[in-house]
């Protein structure tokens, strides 16, 4: 049995997070689609990122709570898995599914996930009780991110827009990376006995805005200058309003830290 390492007890349920990540994934996904297929233009390609950040803090949270049992370096291996299994998936339900695409990857990227949770338990005999759990929604959470992340540079949902925007120019590098990094990173910066979900949810937010610029970058030269920009923008606003809020949690919980007396009278 995996030793708990700590950390802040959920003040958000774990169901809503799933539900909120879910929800504001999958219709960030359908909304920048058919608006910008309705316009057409690549203007609402932002909202495919603002669904991306909704599946980062479903990620992360997951994270989280499965890190906690104490896997240690596993961190960046369950984040980077996590999106393996959401390519694979979410290329997979776009190539046979068009339009639905999205659904049956996300749908897919999340029975894989439990699958290999519970190989993980029953055959590599980790017993984290949470693993099948997490695992789940951590495919579904690394699917979302892939997609939304591609709708953004493609402003488009169809396979053949993923493949001539996203896979054929190496953006899938962008995606892959900066959708790993802003799921593993918020537990990986604030992992310890003091850490608090508030704050690492926080964190995500920004890890996620950070992503969505990344994303944004990309897209200058396949939805345009003007939508590219706006993502951009607004990208850019999420994560310095999120950084800003996360250095105020960041200042309360360190001064509960010092306030223990756990520190010499010098300081460090």
């Amino acid at each position: 049995m995996s030793v708990a390492a700590g950390g802040g007890a959920s003040k958000i349920d774990k169901t809503k997070l799933t539900m909120y990540g879910l929800g504001g994934g999958i219709l960030g996904i359908y909304l920048a689609h058919v608006l910008n297929m309705i316009t057409g233009t690549g203007y609402f390609s932002f909202l495919a990122g603002l669904g991306a950040i909704a599946a980062v803090l479903m990620g992360a949270d997951a994270v989280r709570r499965v890190c906690a049992y104490g896997i240690g370096t596993g961190v960046p291996s369950i984040g980077m898995m996590a999106m393996g299994m959401g390519l694979v998936a979410a290329m997979f339900g776009l190539a046979v599914a068009g339009v639905a695409g999205p659904i049956i990857g996300i749908a897919i990227a999340m029975g894989f996930g439990y699958f290999v949770g519970m190989l993980a338990n029953k055959i590599i005999k980790m017993n984290i009780p949470v693993m099948e759990e997490v695992l789940m929604s951590l495919g579904g959470a690394g699917a979302m991110v892939i997609i939304a992340l591609s709708v953004v540079i493609s402003g488009q949902i169809g396979y053949q827009d993923m493949l001539k925007d996203v896979i054929f120019t190496g953006y899938i590098a962008i995606v892959f990376i900066a959708g790993a990094l802003a799921i593993l990173q918020p537990f990986n910066a604030n992992l310890g006995p003091d850490e608090t979900q508030d704050r690492t949810l926080v964190l995500a937010i920004s890890t996620g805005g950070l992503a969505m610029f990344a994303a944004g970058i990309a897209s200058l030269v396949t939805v345009g200058v003007g939508g590219a920009v706006l993502t951009m923008l607004i990208a850019a606003v999420i994560w310095l309003k999120a950084f800003l809020w996360y250095f105020k949690l960041v200042k309360r919980d360190s001064a509960g830290v010092i306030g223990t007396g756990l520190l010499h009278e010098g300081g460090l």
